[in-house]
Parts: C-alpha cells; structure tokens; sequence
C-alpha cells in the first residue's frame, strides 16, 4: 500500500478505503467469511466524483465551448479505455485483490476490472480527503495537457474524412477488412485495412475492429496529404 500511495502522491489517513478499492467482487465472495466489501460501491462513487471534476475542469478551461462539445470531450476523458490507461500508468492490477477464476483468466491486466478499480481509488482518495485531494489525484493522472491531445484524437472521425476526400472523383469505392488479429482474449489487438477499388491504401491496429479501421483510415489519409 505504501508502494501505491506514493504513486498516487496520497497519504491515507485511513487505509481500509485503500484496501477496499483494491477488492474485486471475485475476491470479496470468495472470502465471505472475512465480510469484505468488494470495490463496486466505490466504483459507483468514483464515476460521480470523476464526472464532476472533468466537467469542472472543462468548463473551466474551454469558456467558448457549448454544452454539446463539453460533453463529447468529458465522455472521451472519462471512458474505460482512458481510465485503463492511467490504471496501467499507476500499475494497479498489481496490488489488485482477485479471486482464483478472475486471477488465472488475466483479470490484472482486464481493461473493465482496471478501469473499475480506477474509479473506485477515486472514490476512496475523495472519502479520505475530500473532494480537493480527489481532484489534484484525477488533475495529476488525467486531465493534463497531453491527456486532452489524446481525446481530441480519438474525436476525429478518420473514416468519415477519408470518405469525403474520395467523393471528390466519382466512382471511387472504399472498403475495409480485417487483416488479422493477436493477444488473449481479455487484451485482444485487431488489424485492418482500407481499400480503394480494391487496392490497399493504409492499414492499422486497435482493441476493437473499429478502432483498427480509424487507424487505417487515418493511415490512408497521410498518403493524400
């Protein structure tokens, strides 16, 4: 615990919330005789507390920017890929509480289970020391400059803007295929390709099909500009 609390640059004055954050549900059933709280409540706390420390942050830093587009950028900033990422940045899977199944099926490096318990640090760091301490954590691991770049990114619809830069000449077909893809299931990269009338254009990698086809998409486009 001491290892973790100097990653997240907090102190608990109370180290049972630490713990209980760390507890998966498979954990805490396996061991019901020990009364153990899993982390999901905290989990449930940790998404409010996240969601409003991002839409502070956004109304604060983007004055100009309407309602509909604050709430595209926070949706970016708070999904489960981006908690997973700083979940990986922090190492938490390894001081995650796991029962057996969850253990040997590669629960410590399962996006859902690490973003999960991301919240729920969130939640224990806010119950600890409040809504300031919770919010320097989630400023220092999330909504730093670079962070916002990265959400930015992943708003751009590569597909749609390499479909309107092909319509420019008529008859011109585009098509996507997957290519291949590696690693287990819980942790699963795909590839694609895109093709114009049938030749290759671009190709790219993702954790899902749609997000290999944006990486190919924006390939191609590197290769009109």
């Amino acid at each position: 615990m001491k290892e973790l609390e100097k990653k997240l640059n907090y102190t608990f004055r109370e180290q049972a919330l630490l713990e209980e954050a760390l507890c998966h549900s498979s954990y805490a059933n396996e061991h019901r005789a020990d009364r153990l709280s899993s982390n999901e409540r905290l989990e449930f706390l940790g998404d409010s507390v996240l969601g409003f420390v991002t839409a502070e942050f956004l109304f604060a830093q983007h004055p100009d920017l309407p309602e509909g587009d604050l709430t595209r950028i926070r949706a970016a900033l708070v999904c489960e890929q981006s908690l997973y990422e700083v979940a990986r940045k922090l190492n938490l899977g390894a001081y995650l509480k796991l029962g057996r199944g969850e253990e040997s099926g590669g629960g410590r490096t399962r996006t859902s289970i690490l973003a999960d318990a991301t919240e729920a640090v969130f939640a224990a760091v806010y119950l600890d020391g409040g809504i300031s301490a919770a919010s320097a954590l989630i400023h220092r691991v999330l909504l730093d400059a670079e962070r916002e770049e990265v959400v930015e990114e992943r708003r751009r619809d590569y597909k749609t803007a390499l479909q309107e830069l092909v319509q420019r000449q008529a008859d011109q077909v585009l098509a996507y295929r997957m290519s291949g893809e590696r690693g287990p299931d819980h942790a699963k990269i795909f590839s694609a390709e895109v093709l114009l009338n049938g030749t290759p254009i671009g190709s790219g990698s993702g954790h899902s099909k749609k997000e290999a086809e944006q990486a190919a998409a924006r390939s191609a486009l590197s290769t009109f500009s």
